[in-house]
């Protein structure tokens, strides 16, 4: 096998060359819904078709696994996504990705994530460290040491998974309240690459697929970050993922591992539990302000 420093610079013109594809106006796509808030355009699939030409001339005995034409993966097999984030490319949201890894046994070795409209390549390698380049400048990348007060982590909505939702809705509350503030850009390879960056603290989300993950969770374990599934396993190719910071890390794993089980609070909640104190007839706690005025009404002398 060619060597890793050889295999990054192959992901990286594969995706260049999908990106380019991406980038390149044109008349507005015509999409094809593959489920519920999930398309797939021409220009998908000419990304992905240009990816798999470089990494076929470059490595022929690795086998490509696409998002959008499949493929039989093996032990070693490069992981693309030639467009991460339909939806904003459709909606002219600049966010969107294409993504490229190489996993072996189960595990990332290469990646490359390309945001073709923000002019920014992330890549790395294991054991060769992170890198973000952004036109000419190149800088290593790593993940922030924001304290977890001020901590703003990624996410995004498990919308091809409504029988999940209720899970992740108990997680996003409790970042909510322990996390300075989320962001739902809407491309999980970018939300995983702007980590390693330190753009972003942690990122978190339940049913994505492996070419989502596989590049990005790469570039930031090589940037001094940890990646998980929502156990703190290292299953997190198969689409449940908890990445961050260690300390980001060790706060989104406390809360996956707490709210197990839970359900978000909703107002139907709050509103089952205020009918349930009014039938026992204890009604609303008085508000503290309240009580002082009552004691004084009590202690006034009685007329006479």
């Amino acid at each position: 096998m060619p060597a890793l420093a050889d295999l990054l610079e192959l992901a990286e013109r594969a995706a260049v060359r999908g990106g380019a594809l991406v980038a390149r106006e044109g008349p507005a796509p015509v999409a094809e819904a593959k489920g519920a808030g999930d398309y797939v355009t021409e220009v998908d699939r000419a990304s992905e078709r240009a990816i798999r030409e470089v990494l076929g001339e470059g490595t022929p005995d690795i086998p490509v696994v696409g998002e959008e034409s499949g493929g039989a993966g093996g032990r070693r097999s490069w992981v693309v996504d030639p467009l991460d984030g339909t939806t904003n490319y459709l909606h002219r949201f600049p966010v969107v990705g294409v993504s490229v890894a190489l996993v072996e046994y189960g595990r990332p070795i290469v990646g490359v994530v390309h945001a073709p409209f923000l002019g920014q390549t992330f890549l790395g390698a294991r054991g060769l460290g992170a890198r973000v380049r952004t036109g000419g400048r190149e800088v290593e990348a790593r993940v922030s040491g924001r304290p977890v007060e001020q901590a703003v982590v990624g996410t995004g909505f498990p919308f091809r998974r409504k029988d999940i939702l209720p899970r992740y809705l108990a997680v996003f509350e409790a970042c909510l309240e322990r996390f300075e503030d989320l962001r739902r850009p809407g491309a999980a390879a970018l939300d995983l690459a702007w980590v390693a960056a330190g753009v972003f603290d942690g990122f978190f989300e339940l049913g994505l697929g492996t070419w989502d993950v596989a590049a990005g969770a790469l570039l930031i374990e090589e940037a001094g970050g940890l990646v998980s599934d929502w156990k703190g396993g290292p299953d997190y190719l198969g689409g449940d993922v908890l990445a961050g910071s260690p300390a980001i890390h060790a706060a989104l794993l406390e809360i996956s591992k707490r709210t197990i089980g839970r359900r978000a609070t909703t107002e139907e909640d709050r509103s089952g539990r205020r009918l349930r104190s009014a039938r026992s007839g204890r009604g609303p706690s008085t508000p503290p302000a309240s009580r002082p005025l009552r004691r004084r009404a009590s202690a006034r002398p009685p007329r006479g």
